[in-house]
């Protein structure tokens, strides 16, 4: 065996293998996108932007990352739009992006921002993203690519994914549809005697397999459920156990399609078998601040001002003190591993006004300790579309009590 000389091995190369993959939108919509996007860098100053987030990564090629330790890149000027990926996949990222793509090689350190650096040049305005690159990668950027000066573009970029466009808010209907034939299927599935990770798997197949159906040509991944039982509810994101449905207990039901990268969700309070008077009261409750809140998403109402009036809602009935989180976010390209439009969150501290064109939840969630009458995590969830005159909902799955004490 012959043993290649260092000459030889190259630090980065173009390996386009294959033909292009169908992707999630039309090429108009990359086009468009990318367009906004010299726009926006144009009005800070930048010549060239580096993006290392899956979200924006994705937003702006189409192509997903799988890091594992390695670091990925989108480079974006005037005139290039290049991903930037590891040897590790081959063909894989060129062929599932709109972008150019540069695969780096690990015959040496750092290669990746030699790719990087191959397509920025040297001396010139970098945007990049604060609230993902890191210390030591921020370091190397300065090292390799001798800015001017760098400007921080997540602001700018985040607000740009805020607006959905019409292609957009026809995938996340489709998302918000398949969490649906999870959420039945969960619903057959539970019975007293079942493993909470019985009943999650049930959902998570069901997806799946819708998903694969109505996108024949996309790549599968990431779609789970969190399917929580009685103390188990207490927290939004408790993880699955193997804990075993009893009558009457209370359960959480969140199922989380992912399509492409894009994060739908639907979030439903059951029972199994039977309610008990206070949890009712308490359910009841929180289905009458979900209503409510829904009532609220229109075109002009800030995110704070929402809040405060769910919150005095809560007040009203004494229950304030049981309010766990926000009660709604944006949707689109985000997951639980990536991803976040904190501009668009239902929160005190966050100020945008609802515009048309954004997709944003309902999700009250109210948490009574253990030991105490009601004891539990209610919790209901919607997705909504803001229209020029309110709101659409986008989840069908029904809500309350009257479809959901089950078993």
């Amino acid at each position: 065996m012959t043993t290649q000389s260092k000459t030889a091995r190259p630090d980065m190369y173009r390996y386009h293998n294959g033909e292009k993959s169908p992707l999630p939108f039309a090429a108009a919509e990359y086009e468009a996108r990318l367009s906004e996007l010299r726009e926006r860098m144009q009005a800070v100053g930048a010549q060239a932007a580096v993006f290392t987030s899956m979200h924006n990564i994705a937003y702006y090629s189409g192509f997903l990352y799988c890091a594992f330790g390695r670091p990925y890149g989108l480079v974006v000027t005037d005139s290039d739009c290049v991903t930037i990926s590891a040897g590790i996949d081959a063909g894989q990222p060129w062929r599932r992006s709109f972008a150019d793509n540069i695969t780096y090689t690990d015959w040496q350190r750092d290669n990746f921002w030699r790719a990087v650096a191959s397509v920025t040049g040297k001396n010139k305005v970098v945007g990049y993203e604060g609230d993902h690159l890191t210390l030591i990668q921020r370091d190397k950027m300065e090292d390799f690519l001798s800015p001017m000066s760098m400007v921080d573009v997540y602001e700018t970029t985040m607000q740009q994914r805020m607006h959905k466009s019409e292609a957009e808010i026809a995938l996340i209907r489709h998302g918000a549809q398949v969490a649906d034939v999870g959420g039945y299927a969960i619903r057959d599935a539970i019975k007293a005697g079942v493993r909470e990770i019985d009943v999650a798997m049930a959902g998570r197949d069901a997806m799946e397999q819708e998903i694969a159906k109505r996108f024949p040509d996309a790549e599968y991944r990431d779609t789970w459920v969190w399917f929580q039982s009685g103390l188990n509810t207490d927290g939004a994101h408790n993880p699955v156990t193997s804990r075993v449905l009893e009558r009457g207990d209370i359960l959480s039901l969140n199922t989380f399609p992912m399509i492409s990268g894009y994060y739908t969700a639907l979030e439903r309070t059951l029972f199994v078998q039977e309610v008990d008077k206070a949890s009712l009261a308490i359910w009841e409750a929180n289905v009458a601040a979900h209503e409510y809140g829904m009532s609220l998403l229109k075109p002009g109402a800030s995110c704070a001002k929402i809040t405060h009036k769910i919150n005095d809602f809560f007040e009203e009935r004494d229950l304030l003190q049981y309010r766990t989180f926000g009660y709604g976010h944006s949707f689109g390209v985000l997951s639980h591993y990536y991803g976040r439009e904190a501009g668009l969150e239902l929160r005190e501290d966050i100020d945008t006004v609802l515009e048309p064109g954004m997709v944003i939840s309902m999700e009250p969630m109210l948490t009574i300790e253990d030991g105490k009458p009601g004891a539990g995590g209610y919790r209901e969830h919607d997705i909504l579309v803001i229209t020029e005159d309110g709101n659409e909902n986008i989840t069908g799955y029904p809500y309350g009590p009257g479809f959901n004490v089950v078993g």
